[in-house]
């Protein structure tokens, strides 16, 4: 889909990774420029490292690139050149930094008039502080909300709000594109951290400013919905999310609890709500009587969402008997290039510059 766009990948760690990869799995052509001696700050994030050394975490986010060392004093005029060519640059420098090496992305744009820029920052364009997912789970409202209700503030197993805002830059660079065919010109584009996190409060959000309340942590269960949340079958849990009014009366028939599928004080969502208390008791007490695969089926058998707490290494299990795999490329990208070895197409890219991507298979 993206065969021939040229992506500068100038990022490092993960929303900026995240966002080029997906790039290249698209199709497009992504040279991805390291620091000379240490590269990636995630290329040292581990244990574990796959059996070359190579970190985990900097494997997860840098397939389909290849990969050249570059110091943006020493190889200006080399930097100089991919830039030339790029039809997008990718940056998560610090406030100022590129600048003060001479790369002002202004400058390349009203240069280049039909480059797209983006950068990733973590507050902003004009912000100095240094942004990890982690702070930012932190200072925008994640962390209040997640975990349970007597404990602390939690953040998510993974790091979201850089997700988010890898994809949040995947998307807006894609429409930047899409503005360039039809108009011949590209756009300056800026993400950050904290923004995307604050978007991706939604509901949660707007419950907070139609109240005027402050949101709380719930755990495994749901603010606005009844039964919507992790239970204890015999063996092991079940999560079950019933969205509407149907769901509800087919759920409670499902699990044998027939007096509250006809129970008209529990119809809507709204009665629900404010019998919490009475519904997850009985589910709960239903639930912990048999095992999980057993309501499993049942539920499914109903039409009830619902689902059984897999462990990592089950879901990816789950995923490499995907139906995706027989899908062909132009529907989900595919795999061209492993991560690149720091440097590993230096020489090549050096010699070639872009006309490299002809040549590497």
């Amino acid at each position: 889909m993206l065969s021939g766009v040229k992506v500068l990948d100038l990022t490092r760690v993960l929303a900026g990774p995240l966002c080029t990869m997906l790039l290249g799995d698209l199709g497009a052509d992504v040279i991805k420029v390291e620091r000379p001696g240490s590269g990636d700050d995630t290329r040292s994030w581990g244990p574990p490292f796959d059996d070359r050394g190579r970190s985990a975490y900097y494997l997860s986010l840098n397939r389909n690139k290849l990969g050249v060392a570059a110091d943006l004093d020493r190889n200006h005029a080399f930097l100089e050149q991919l830039l030339a060519e790029a039809d997008v640059v990718v940056d998560n420098f610090r406030h100022g930094r590129l600048e003060r090496k001479g790369f002002s992305p202004a400058d390349w744009c009203a240069r280049r008039p039909e480059l797209i820029w983006c950068t990733i920052t973590g507050f902003g364009a004009d912000a100095g502080r240094p942004g990890y997912d982690f702070v930012t789970q932190a200072e925008c409202g994640w962390m209040a909300v997640t975990g349970e209700p007597s404990g602390d503030p939690m953040k998510t197993g993974i790091a979201l709000a850089d997700v988010v805002a890898g994809k949040d830059a995947a998307i807006a660079i894609l429409g930047a594109l899409v503005q360039r065919f039809r108009t011949g010109i590209g756009r300056r584009v800026i993400i950050s951290l904290v923004d995307s996190a604050r978007a991706a409060l939604v509901n949660v959000a707007q419950g907070a400013l139609i109240t005027g309340r402050e949101p709380v942590r719930w755990g495994n269960a749901h603010p606005n919905i009844v039964p919507y949340q992790l239970f204890r079958a015999a063996d092991k849990p079940i999560v079950i999310a019933v969205g509407n009014d149907s769901q509800w009366v087919a759920c409670a028939n499902a699990i044998g609890l027939t007096d509250l599928a006809m129970d008209q004080s529990l119809a809507t969502n709204a009665g629900r709500i404010a019998q919490r208390d009475r519904i997850i008791d009985a589910f709960s007490s239903r639930l912990s009587t048999t095992p999980a695969s057993v309501w499993r089926e049942r539920l499914d058998a109903a039409g009830v969402p619902n689902g059984i707490v897999k462990s990592v290494l089950e879901a990816l299990r789950d995923a490499n008997a995907s139906a995706l795999t027989g899908m062909p490329s132009s529907v989900g990208g595919k795999v061209r290039f492993p991560p690149p070895g720091l440097d590993e197409h230096g020489d090549a890219i050096r010699q070639g510059g872009w006309s490299v991507f002809g040549g590497v298979t």
